[in-house]
């Protein structure tokens, strides 16, 4: 009994339809969301994943039946039939992925505005600092107010449509070869790690003090670059608790892989504990003005002051070895 090739199409186009729908929801290939804009995001390269599952089962099926049913048989020296083309058939194969394009461009739009992209600032009287400087050294001072403003607007993801203009918390971000420093302008905290608090929304004003950077964390689905002079921002939602890797994702020296950090999510308590036990230990030990200090500045013996008290080297010890 020979099928008729109408039922054969819409049961492969069915199977075909099950599969790709099964595979783009399935794939397993993003790590775990863990901010309210994940799944928008989430929701974008699935349905991506899902259309090229799709087509890709067309396509290499195509080639696949092509190979076997009209492939040369044994004895054959005759020439094939001469194709003149199909007017229809090559409208048809351009207008598809034409539409495919055209739908996914809207939607990755949607996604974009939703997640505040197309209107970053929120509000147009902004004003930033040019945070401009010379040097790879991870030491530096974090005062910044002899700099004079400027009134360039940032750019990035800013407040979402649905949220307000004031964040729920703010935070500065600057990225240098090799290190992302933390400034938390409220408390004075600085720190080299990210700290966020779930479900409060989060601003970083990111700069660049050398080179462009670019702040990446993966769980966030989030990527912002850190320009030298340019503010810009990211506006975001932690949702779930635990540790991510912030990453710079920009070429940015020769130690470019080793620019890495971590944001740590963590519940509205854990967090005011920590700003305030951190807020405690930049007061005692006057951190608010330098982060870090150049070995290049040092003499010998400031320098190796720390090793050696590690290695217990001392007046006394270094007697009994003389003697």
């Amino acid at each position: 009994m020979k099928i008729p090739s109408s039922i054969v199409t819409l049961i492969a186009g069915i199977v075909i339809t099950l599969a790709s729908l099964w595979y783009g929801h399935n794939h397993g290939l993003l790590p775990v969301a863990a901010s309210e804009e994940a799944p928008l995001v989430d929701g974008l390269f699935d349905t991506m994943m899902t259309i090229s599952t799709g087509l890709f089962l067309i396509v290499e099926g195509t080639l696949i039946i092509s190979i076997i049913r009209f492939r040369r048989r044994p004895g054959d020296t005759t020439d094939a039939a001469p194709v003149h083309g199909n007017i229809p058939l090559e409208i048809l194969w351009t207008a598809i992925p034409a539409v495919i394009v055209f739908i996914i461009g809207i939607y990755s739009f949607e996604v974009y505005n939703s997640m505040g992209g197309l209107d970053p600032m929120a509000a147009h009287g902004h004003k930033m600092e040019a945070k401009i400087t010379r040097g790879a050294a991870i030491a530096g001072t974090l005062s910044h107010n002899n700099t004079p403003p400027s009134n360039q607007v940032a750019v990035g993801v800013g407040a979402s449509p649905e949220k307000g203009v004031t964040p729920g918390l703010e935070i500065n971000v600057t990225g240098l070869q090799f290190a992302w420093i933390f400034n938390y302008p409220d408390s004075g905290v600085v720190s080299g790690e990210l700290h966020v608090p779930q479900g409060r929304e989060v601003k970083l004003n990111i700069s660049a003090s050398d080179v462009i950077h670019s702040f990446w964390v993966p769980q966030f689905r989030l990527k912002q670059d850190a320009i030298p002079g340019q503010e810009t921002q990211l506006r975001f939602t932690p949702s779930k608790l635990g540790e991510y890797p912030v990453i710079c994702a920009e070429l940015c020296g020769a130690y470019h892989g080793g620019m890495k950090t971590r944001v740590i999510v963590q519940s509205p308590e854990e967090f005011a504990a920590w700003l305030q036990s951190q807020t405690a230990a930049a007061s005692n030990n006057n951190l608010n003005q330098a982060i870090a200090v150049n070995p290049q500045e040092m003499s010998a013996e400031e320098f190796l002051a720390p090793y050696a008290e590690k290695m217990g080297v001392n007046p006394e010890t270094l007697a009994q070895l003389h003697h």
